[in-house]
């Protein structure tokens, strides 16, 4: 309910019933229950009954369950004799044996079961990772089925300015050593890619990563491409513009700027520009690492990305 009411125009949950009725001989009733508290537009409201107070009627038996779901329906300020009524109507009891029966047909293997998107889901449901799902399913609308056509000429220099929350951000391309960095770069700056789009991971003295609308650290604009590595231009000094990855060969849209030199990351990842002016701003953006856990800072956006052609 939280992650609905957060996420309003993307977010449709469609709840089934599967009552294991052959090792749970107070399933049915219970399904029954929530679908007779719907019909007075409770359903949710007997859902959460019914989960969170399992312990209190796990061990009843079913004559005593009902006299438990009628005390709970009290409660809930539903019309009782109209809750009675409808928790053993035929529609409703037929209801629940359909949804035992199609699950057994399909092959439902247990309860729970999630599927996303028509999509078998078996990993963790905590808030965040359910977030970070739907964040990255609406990227997918922005993102692209093929890599960029050039739109760069190595024969021409090109400025990017970051303008950011903190101030702007100047930083020359380097078309000759990684054309493929930059002409995406270019491509996605004029898109409006990274406008808004936030500096989700900000460690001082190490590096500032941006580069993914879905600000999960795991977004991209829905293609990839191969390192480019100069053994001519490496992370000796603060400013480098660096492509980030996941491993060879997977860059996207993703990208970081070093505080300082950096020499561990020599060798693994696309060096494409370096800050000409603006380092006093990059000092200044909010420390951030979501992957620590805990509360994190929102951070530091940037407003628009404008590229420079000389």
């Amino acid at each position: 309910m939280q992650l609905g009411a957060a996420y309003p125009d993307d977010l449709r949950i469609v709840f089934r019933h599967y009552p294991l009725v052959s090792i749970h001989d107070k399933a049915a009733l219970a399904a029954q229950a929530s679908e007779a508290a719907g019909r007075q537009g409770m359903f949710w409201e007997m859902h959460d009954v019914l989960f969170g107070q399992y312990s209190a009627w796990v061990t009843l038996s079913p004559e005593d369950y009902e006299a438990w779901l009628v005390e709970r329906s009290e409660e809930l300020g539903l019309d009782v004799d109209r809750f009675v009524a409808d928790l053993k109507d035929t529609d409703n009891v037929a209801k629940v044996n359909r949804a035992w029966e199609t699950g057994r047909e399909i092959g439902i293997p247990g309860t729970p079961f999630f599927l996303i998107n028509g999509q078998i889901y078996t990993g963790p449901l905590d808030y965040t990772s359910l977030e970070t799902i739907i964040k990255l399913l609406k990227l997918e609308r922005r993102q692209f089925t093929d890599c960029p056509p050039t739109v760069i000429h190595l024969d021409k220099e090109y400025f990017a300015t970051l303008e950011t929350e903190k101030g702007d951000i100047v930083i020359q391309l380097f078309p000759e050593v990684a054309p493929l960095a930059v002409n995406s770069f270019v491509f996605l700056a004029r898109e409006g890619w990274f406008d808004g789009v936030l500096f989700h991971w900000v460690i001082p003295g190490f590096v500032a990563q941006s580069g993914d609308p879905s600000e999960t650290g795991y977004g991209g604009p829905g293609y990839a491409f191969q390192n480019e590595i100069s053994p001519d231009v490496v992370f000796d000094r603060p400013g480098r513009l660096g492509m980030a990855n996941s491993g060879p060969d997977s860059n996207g849209s993703q990208f970081f700027i070093t505080f300082d030199a950096a020499p561990n990351l020599d060798g693994n990842y696309t060096i494409f520009g370096q800050v000409i002016a603006g380092m006093e701003v990059l000092e200044q953006l909010t420390p951030r690492d979501p992957y620590t856990g805990g509360g994190t800072p929102p951070g530091d956006r940037i407003l628009h990305v404008s590229i420079e052609e000389r």
